[in-house]
């Protein structure tokens, strides 16, 4: 599926090529939530990174967030790429070179109409802030760390692969 994305402003705008468009996994991590989850938890897809094609790129910032184990005094540097429109702050998509083939846009900046999911899968549940709800229905998946599965593997086992 072709999926069309941009900044608020206008600034910025990508497409690029999905067999994963199923917005259905929740992250609720301190990082989503903070960098772009409104409801408290952020929506990423899957795309071919060499199907990304960018119009402004230079209105474009990249932030690597901070991360810090459980018992650490000092905070490292994630090598995962989250990119944000620099003008409107909008958050667009993140790469990490762990997956160099993929890109995972947020659904949030996705344009293009896309599929409604069978079931959600929420994740990081442990990070999740004392004032946010799981607003989970009969047949979703929830976790406190990452599932087993991946974006991948949850289209494939429900069908779903475009």
């Amino acid at each position: 599926m072709q999926l069309e994305g941009s900044c608020h402003c206008g600034a910025v705008a990508f497409s690029l090529t999905s067999a994963q468009p199923y917005p259905y996994q929740r992250c609720y991590c301190s990082i989503c939530r903070k960098t772009q989850g409104g409801g408290g938890y952020a929506i990423n897809l899957a795309g071919e990174a060499q199907s990304l094609k960018v119009r402004g790129r230079k209105e474009i910032t990249i932030y690597h967030a901070k991360l810090k184990d459980l018992g650490d005094k000092r905070a490292r540097i994630s090598r995962a790429e989250r990119h944000f429109c620099r003008l409107c702050g909008s958050a667009l998509w993140l790469f990490s070179p762990e997956w160099p083939e993929l890109i995972h846009p947020f659904a949030s900046a996705i344009d293009t109409p896309l599929p409604v999911p069978p079931e959600h899968t929420h994740l990081l549940l442990d990070s999740k802030a004392a004032w946010v709800e799981v607003d989970a229905s009969p047949g979703d998946k929830q976790f406190q760390g990452y599932p087993e599965e991946s974006i991948a593997q949850w289209h494939e086992r429900l069908g779903l692969t475009r």
